[in-house]
């Protein structure tokens, strides 16, 4: 098994699952340059083959990392963070809580040997129920919350600026978009803390342009699973996370909204779910709250309410 360079002041990324987002976001981070890949899966060959042909793109992208697959835990022993993708994908008609028991041993696992090899590591959890996942995650490798982080925000964040920008024939670049919650149909896309070069869009879309907006960003990942009939979504995805690592790995300090651990902040105990964090090297350094009108905090609330209730069916 060729191993990773030996440089030991390159950073060392984990990813758990060499499906299209897993194998997407190994690219991603390579080719950015800020660190070597573990890409590791429970097929045989998959994540070498993978790991094979990103090694053979080095040329074109122009980077010196290495990346390697397996489907040995030994090999992603002392990496800085790690991705968990590992779990079935939604299927047309299956919401992410259909997910949960079959995604729930699949996650329990990988993190049991993941934690083995890396006790050092920050956690980012991408597989679905995302913020249930998260917080099993937390569970299992009995890791300070702070270093234990959901990706589901960004993402969540990312959609609702698509369809803000289509909406408005304009560039991406000048919106600004803000969604809390968990990563499901209760999220909470903010209209009023939504801008397009600081003016809100509440003053740029009537209300019901901005309904419908909101709806299709709940429905973002289902409206794919549609189209695709046999896929899920994985390029945005796999930028969402790529986002998350690199802010870690470059300590950044960058705030993104992501799952993480709530210890009174919004009202709210013992959960994981979409808030404004700050990233850096060490994880989620803080929550930031947002003052939340009470409507909006309701809605959040009821997005709370449905994850415990997923976590008790733990």
């Amino acid at each position: 098994m060729p191993m990773l360079a030996t440089d030991i002041s390159s950073p060392k990324v984990t990813v758990i699952g060499a499906g299209n987002v897993g194998g997407m976001l190994a690219q991603r981070i390579a080719a950015n340059n800020i660190a070597n890949v573990v890409l590791c899966d429970v097929v045989v060959g998959k994540p070498q083959g993978i790991a094979l042909d990103l090694m053979q793109s080095r040329s074109i992208t122009t980077h010196d990392r290495q990346i390697v697959g397996t489907n040995d835990f030994a090999d992603t022993k002392d990496s800085d963070v790690v991705v968990v993708t590992a779990g079935l994908p939604r299927k047309d008609g299956m919401s992410r809580n259909d997910l949960l028991k079959i995604n729930a041993g699949i996650v329990q696992d990988v993190v049991t040997k993941a934690i083995a090899q890396s006790p050092n590591a920050i956690f980012v959890v991408v597989t679905n129920p995302l913020d249930v996942m998260t917080y099993l995650t937390w569970q299992v490798s009995k890791l300070p919350p702070q270093k234990i982080v959901g990706m589901a925000g960004v993402l969540d964040t990312a959609r609702f600026q698509t369809f803000i920008a289509m909406e408005l024939g304009i560039s991406i670049a000048n919106v600004h978009a803000t969604v809390l919650g968990g990563h499901g149909d209760l999220m909470l896309p903010l209209p009023r803390l939504s801008t397009v070069n600081g003016v809100p869009i509440t003053e740029l879309l009537s209300d019901e342009a901005i309904a419908r907006l909101v709806e299709r960003t709940r429905n973002g990942g289902a409206e794919i699973v549609k189209l695709m009939q046999t896929g899920s979504a994985y390029f945005a995805p796999s930028a969402a996370t790529y986002v998350m690592v690199e802010a870690i790995l470059r300590n950044r300090h960058r705030i993104v909204p992501a799952a993480a651990y709530l210890t009174g902040q919004y009202g709210l105990t013992d959960i994981f779910m979409g808030v404004p964090v700050q990233l850096g090297k060490v994880g989620a350094e803080k929550v930031v709250e947002i003052q939340l009108t009470d409507a909006e905090l309701a809605i959040l609330h009821s997005s709370a309410d449905s994850i415990k209730e997923n976590i008790d069916l733990l």
